[in-house]
C-alpha cells in the first residue's frame, strides 16, 4: 500500500487540507492514499515566531507547504535555495546526508518526507548554536 502513514497518539492532532482533526484516546494509526494532501503534524508545527534560526525558517517554510498556506512552486524555491544555503553551513557527512535527501524529495513534490528530514538537523543546529555561546 502506497502513500503517507501517520500512527497517531491520543489526542494528538493533525490538519489535512486545511482541516484540523483530532485523534480519539486510543492510538491510531491513518493511511493517506490521496497523493499531493497537504498533511501537516501539529505537534511539529513551528509557531512563526519560533522560526528564528536558519533551519527553523526553512522547516516553517515547509511546514507552510504542507498545510496549503504556500504557493507550491515558490516555497520549493525558497526551500531548494534554503537547503543550498545550509549546505554551506551543515558540512558533516550525517546533515549533508540529510540536506541531499531533503532535496531529493522535494524534487519529487514529496514535501512531508522533505520536511522529515530537514527537522534532522534540529537539534545539530541547536548545538552548534549553544557551542557559540
Amino acid at each position: 500500500m502506497s502513500g503517507l502513514v501517520l500512527k497517531l497518539r491520543p489526542s494528538e492532532r493533525i490538519m489535512i487540507n486545511g482541516a484540523v482533526i483530532e485523534n480519539g484516546d486510543r492510538r491510531t494509526r491513518l493511511n493517506v492514499l490521496t497523493p499531493n494532501a497537504n498533511v501537516l503534524r501539529l505537534r511539529d508545527a513551528i509557531h512563526p515566531d519560533e522560526a528564528t534560526t536558519p533551519v527553523r525558517r526553512i522547516c516553517y517554510i515547509a511546514q507552510l507547504l504542507l498545510a496549503g498556506e504556500a504557493e507550491p512552486q515558490k516555497a520549493r524555491q525558497q526551500l531548494m535555495q534554503g537547503i543550498e544555503q545550509l549546505g554551506q553551513v551543515f558540512k558533516d557527512p550525517e546533515s549533508s546526508s540529510h540536506l541531499r535527501e531533503a532535496q531529493a524529495n522535494l524534487q519529487r513534490e514529496n514535501d512531508y518526507q522533505a520536511l522529515k528530514f530537514l527537522r534532522f538537523l534540529l537539534p545539530i543546529e541547536a548545538q552548534l548554536m549553544e557551542a557559540a555561546q
